[in-house]
């Protein structure tokens, strides 16, 4: 007989010993609130997360891939491995949330069970995803404004030489304040806002049968009043890039506020964008 579903996959009786000690870390820690959770959960049930997590071609990916990023994504949890959909409806659920908003004193945070932009995430050799601010309002919700992220790395063995830490950069973008290697169980929880840039710009260098894998889930706080003017993820140039790498960026950056506002306007699908996304990006390459 196959084993029983895992239950209580996030031992929150183990964190909340430490509450109090970790709130205050993360909103000491530099350049935005963040913080780092190594051990995030069992060990063996960790090992069970990452045996599920589909390879490249095991399932449909999201391509996402253009100017400013290249990497997989999948975010139709009907579609999820049974652990892994498991653990995201508890990362997911009212008492997670409510642990969350202790660790980041943040009120009132909403979890997002449609996923939008999270899920599994899935970078191959040379996949990048440059610096970058998250987008402020959700997709199909106008009064949903994105506040916080949950980045759980899924990588046995990764070596830090093989890059994809996940660099944390100054409101000015002058320099990366921090970087968190992928390594597996470590979770990185961290405030988004208009300048908490943050991203892994430099090609990947794992081997070519390895993959930098990672759950990612986002939170919102509900506002009276929607953002006038949303912003989508905007990338940014790092000091000492040349003038055409900036101009590429700044022109994604208009196609993705373009096609930001259409997928707000008429419902469309990231499924939608990640084949016309793909066509463009084998184009430009």
């Amino acid at each position: 007989m196959p084993d029983s579903p895992a239950k209580n996959l996030f031992d929150v009786q183990k964190w909340n010993a430490r509450l109090p000690e970790l709130s205050k870390t993360y909103q000491e820690n530099q350049p935005f609130p963040n913080i780092e959770l190594a051990d995030f959960l069992d060990e063996k049930l960790i090992q069970k997360v990452v045996d599920e997590f589909p390879k490249p071609g095991d399932t449909n990916w999201i391509q996402y891939k253009h100017i400013n990023e290249n990497k997989l994504g999948k975010n139709k949890r009907s579609e999820f491995p049974p652990l892994i959909g498991q653990l995201i409806d508890e990362l997911n659920s009212p008492e997670f949330v409510a642990w969350l908003c202790e660790l980041t004193g943040i009120a009132d945070l909403r979890s997002d069970v449609t996923l939008e932009g999270g899920g599994m995430h899935q970078t191959e050799l040379g996949g990048f995803l440059n610096v970058h601010a998250d987008f402020i309002t959700h997709h199909h919700h106008k009064h949903w404004i994105r506040t916080c992220n949950l980045i759980l790395y899924l990588n046995p063995g990764w070596a830090e030489a093989w890059g994809g830490g996940l660099e944390l950069w100054d409101k000015d973008m002058q320099s990366c304040v921090k970087r968190v290697p992928p390594f597996c169980n470590r979770a990185l929880i961290f405030n988004t806002g208009a300048k908490s840039f943050h991203g892994y710009p430099d090609p990947i260098q794992c081997p070519s049968d390895t993959t930098r894998k990672s759950l990612a889930l986002y939170y919102y706080v509900i506002v009276d009043e929607p953002v006038k003017v949303p912003r989508s993820t905007n990338y940014q140039a790092r000091p000492g890039e040349g003038m055409l790498k900036r101009s590429l960026i700044w022109l994604d950056n208009k196609a993705l506020g373009v096609y930001s506002w259409a997928k707000k306007k008429f419902g469309l699908s990231d499924g939608f964008a990640s084949r016309v996304l793909a066509t463009l990006f084998r184009k430009i390459k």
